[in-house]
């Protein structure tokens, strides 16, 4: 399934124009680096035998949304979807098969949250990798 166009949560009232929030974009930056910084000694600390992939995914997804919403902020919009925010990411530039894979990540995270699914660490090392190389794009000007 294609995700929609960001114009189209505008258009619908899911994302709301406002003012620039620059201090709430701030305060997610700061938590997604608090969480990043725990994650890196989380996998130092942990044999991979005994990591918890689900952990790994969840904490990743989160990382990227909070620096996605903190753009958003940014540019003037307030989001209640995760889908709406996933959109977002073409606008930032990022390529389409990484909005896609977003979008995965965010149907899998969905999964653990709300259904008990579980994923394996070749998933949650995917996952990894993604966010690794994302951050330092969503943290300065974007991918352009």
């Amino acid at each position: 399934m294609s995700v929609k166009e960001f114009k189209e949560f505008i258009v619908s009232g899911i994302v709301k124009k406002q003012s620039i929030n620059k201090s709430r974009a701030e305060s997610l930056v700061n938590e997604a680096e608090e969480k990043r910084a725990f994650l890196e000694i989380a996998m130092k600390s942990i044999p991979e035998e005994k990591m918890n992939p689900n952990f790994v995914i969840d904490s990743c997804y989160d990382i990227i949304m909070e620096l996605v919403r903190a753009r958003l902020f940014l540019a003037g919009f307030n989001s209640g979807s995760h889908e709406a925010e996933v959109s977002y990411m073409r606008e930032l530039g990022f390529p389409e098969a990484d909005v896609r894979f977003a979008d995965e990540l965010r149907y899998n995270r969905n999964g653990i949250k709300y259904y008990g699914t579980s994923h394996d660490i070749e998933y949650a090392k995917k996952v990894l990798g993604f966010m690794k190389r994302l951050h330092p794009l969503l943290v300065a000007d974007g991918p352009r």
